[in-house]
């Protein structure tokens, strides 16, 4: 179940609550019942497993393979300008 952080218009507060997805938007604080709004964040988000990026933490393997790449495109003969 969700997190949903509001902010209230009236007093300040900030709050979380859990609330499903269909569930009805908060209208009033729980502390002043002022109007409150829904705060929206960035989400987190962090990537695990492999094969996500090159920047990623290579493994040993995909070391090796990185290195044959690179030399093989330094031995490659530059293109023609035409």
């Amino acid at each position: 179940m969700p997190i949903y952080e509001y902010e209230c218009q009236e007093c300040g507060n900030v709050f979380e609550i859990k609330q499903g997805f269909n569930d009805i938007p908060l209208t009033d604080c729980k502390f002043c019942k002022g109007e409150v709004r829904k705060v929206f964040h960035a989400p987190g988000i962090h990537f695990k497993g492999t094969g996500w990026y090159v920047t990623d933490y290579p493994s040993a393997d995909r070391k090796k393979h990185m290195q044959k790449e690179k030399k093989i495109s330094k031995d490659a003969p530059a293109p023609a300008k035409s």
